[in-house]
């Protein structure tokens, strides 16, 4: 071997700690040999004669590299190494062998996973580079260890990160649905007392008149089955059904005598009054923002399709089709109930009457769509069944309206029956003497045994309950 030294890469850094190699070997001018090499480098030397020497510094000292010969007594250079591996697998381990044995050699590699060996007598320059690649390998590998396990620690918080995300997005997903439901609940019940009032309001009309009660209810029900006829879409069948209650709101301020008597027998001065509620209707609804369409139909459920109605002349397309579907089924209504003239027509009568009309005053389709929606029953009817007051039941829903015999709207449909309601209905129908069925929807029953006799059945007579 030689001590010849040539330059070789720097060693470790100054604020490193210095790199600690252990040399084993039974012969001690090969230790000296290799300890002068290698101290020059800054490296920390430490020594062993046996491999059992050698284990026995390893319980002691943290060793970077192990430098081995192969031939030792007791131990040789491949089993000391395998046991290096075992205990320290960070621990860089190269074999000093001084004769061919090649199988000592493939032990060496394959049970202590030696990272080089070099044979006898080395070349120091090339012992230093196996050296220097064996230190830099080793500290490349730790590195990649640190990263890979920095990037595994990174990658499961970024997870649990991730997890507690989706927990939170999962968490306030639920409370936006909860609230969103909240609000569609308070919506949906602020817009069904919303309908009350209007219901109400309407129903204010008709309590100043004996022989109108239900007729804003009846258009109503009639125009809203007609524009569904027609396929119109859900507002547009609900601003037909608001504008078909609200019709006649414009008559508020008729004198008694006029509300008494049918438009046909009105005097020039009356006409003249007559010919201005539709207006007036538009103006009272004005102020309401959710009324404006409404208030429209209104103004125009006594325009005519030829031109000649009132109180602005229009005609054709320039008429709404919901004030078309007004005017029609106002008209049907009026005629069959003696609101128009002196003389109740029949049903029949009264759809040759609109039918002459089509294309002048009624738009024909509407008149179809008319004949149609009279023609099919009410969906809703299958759904409910006539019970008496005395048979009435907690939990019982009101599917139809409940109105009195002058038009005033006593409870609205949806309407939950509790103890308290109850009473009052049955002292309601006690006081007036009436005998009165309230639409139930079938849903809503206990049971069919809670009902007897025929509280089950039959229709509620038509000038007890307008529904």
């Amino acid at each position: 071997m030689s001590d010849a030294l040539t330059p070789v890469p720097a060693g470790p850094a100054l604020d490193a700690p210095p790199v600690t190699l252990m040399l084993v070997d039974d012969e001690a001018s090969v230790l000296s040999a290799l300890r002068r090499l290698f101290r020059t480098q800054g490296y920390r030397i430490l020594q062993a004669t046996s491999g059992a020497d050698g284990l026995a510094l390893l319980q002691q000292e943290t060793v970077d590299l192990v430098i081995s010969d192969m031939r030792m007594p007791e131990m040789d250079g491949a089993q000391f190494l395998e046991k290096v591996r075992a205990r320290c697998p960070g621990t860089v381990r190269i074999l000093l062998t001084g004769y061919a044995d090649i199988s000592a050699t493939i032990a060496a590699i394959n049970c202590g996973e030696i990272h080089r060996y070099i044979a006898k007598p080395w070349e120091d320059q090339d012992l230093l580079l196996v050296v220097r690649e064996a230190l830099t390998r080793r500290d490349l590998e730790q590195q990649n260890n640190r990263l890979l396990a920095l990037t595994q620690s990174q990658n499961q918080a970024l997870a649990e990160l991730n997890q507690g995300l989706e927990n939170r997005v999962k968490s306030r997903t639920a409370e936006i649905e909860q609230i969103n439901a909240m609000l569609n609940k308070a919506y949906e019940e602020l817009n069904q007392n919303f309908m009350v009032a209007v219901t109400v309001f309407s129903g204010l009309m008709e309590m100043r008149q004996d022989g109108i009660a239900g007729h804003s209810r009846r258009v109503a029900s009639l125009a809203r089955r007609t524009a569904a006829a027609l396929k119109l879409d859900e507002r547009s069948q609900q601003d037909i059904y608001l504008a078909a209650l609200l019709h006649d709101i414009g008559k508020i301020g008729f004198p008694d005598k006029m509300l008494g008597k049918p438009v046909s027998t009105y005097s020039p001065d009356e006409m003249a009054r007559y010919r201005k509620h539709p207006r007036d209707g538009e103006a009272a609804l004005m102020p309401l923002a959710q009324l404006q369409t409404v208030g429209r139909i209104v103004r125009q459920h006594h325009e005519r399709l030829d031109g000649n109605g009132f109180p602005d002349g229009l005609a054709g397309d320039e008429i709404l089709i919901g004030a078309r579907i007004v005017s029609a089924a106002s008209d049907y209504d009026g005629m069959v109930h003696g609101g128009l003239a002196e003389k109740c027509f029949s049903p029949e009568s009264a759809l040759r009457a609109l039918a002459n009309g089509a294309g002048t005053r009624y738009d024909p389709r509407v008149v179809a769509a008319l004949e149609l929606a009279l023609q099919t029953p009410d969906a809703s009817e299958s759904n409910d069944i006539a019970v008496e007051a005395p048979d009435l039941k907690p939990g019982m829903v009101l599917a139809r309206d409940l109105l009195s015999p002058k038009g005033s709207l006593l409870l609205a449909a949806g309407y939950v029956f509790d103890a308290r309601v109850i009473r009052q209905v049955r002292d309601f129908v006690s006081s007036e003497g009436l005998k009165l069925a309230l639409r139930i929807r079938k849903d809503s029953l206990p049971s069919a045994r809670a009902l007897t006799g025929n509280s089950a059945s039959g229709a509620a007579p038509q000038d007890k309950q307008h529904a």
